[in-house]
């Protein structure tokens, strides 16, 4: 007790050192959290299937809503990746129309929604009929989507990516996403490279 006594200032300083390191630590990760529950977040899935006739549905889980800006098709073949625009593709092929979810994917989602793009089929035909290229010419590997939206209030884009790999079996052509998870382009620097996929795209 006499050794307490004289040292108390000591440990009083200690004990307010550690107090305040578990403060922050519960700070840091209720900011974690909070952080998490507002980053937006895009699904980007197949629906209906694995093969070819399998739908690609887009979802929105972001707490805010979004809107779609561009959306991005890309064939990997053994002669190279192809692309298109699908925002491009959608107001030569569908009749016109005073609405705008009519006659383009572009557009608001709000929390919870999903867009129905197409089959992978179709959008793999419209890929190479764009470019002028048919299916003997190629060999397919894998086809990627990429997604553009704003969210919220920002006015920096974030962007969403997923690969389906093809894979070729005695039963026909399957679908098989490379990833687990969608690839989420949220961050500062992951911002960045969502506007080069608009530039290189535009160019």
């Amino acid at each position: 007790m006499e050794w307490l006594s004289s040292n108390s200032s000591a440990i009083s300083a200690v004990t307010s050192f550690f107090t305040l390191l578990v403060w922050l630590f519960y700070a840091q990760l209720l900011y974690l959290n909070f952080r998490r529950q507002r980053q937006p977040k895009i699904i980007i899935n197949r629906g209906g299937g694995k093969t070819l006739q399998a739908r690609c549905v887009v979802s929105n889980m972001s707490p805010e809503a979004i809107f779609i800006e561009h959306i991005f098709a890309i064939l990997h073949t053994d002669k190279g990746d192809y692309a298109i625009s699908m925002i491009d593709m959608e107001d030569a092929e569908k009749p016109k129309s005073s609405q705008l979810a009519e006659t383009t994917r572009q557009g608001p989602m709000m929390p919870g929604s999903f867009n129905d793009i197409g089959t992978f089929e179709d959008i793999i035909q419209k890929v190479q009929t764009y470019h002028g290229i048919s299916a003997d010419e190629i060999v397919l590997k894998a086809i990627e989507m990429r997604f553009v939206a704003v969210y919220g209030s920002e006015d920096a884009p974030v962007g969403a990516l997923r690969t389906f790999e093809l894979v070729e079996s005695e039963k026909g052509h399957f679908l098989t996403p490379t990833t687990h998870d969608t690839r989420r382009y949220a961050s500062h620097w992951r911002r960045h490279k969502v506007r080069q996929w608009i530039r290189k795209m535009n160019d």
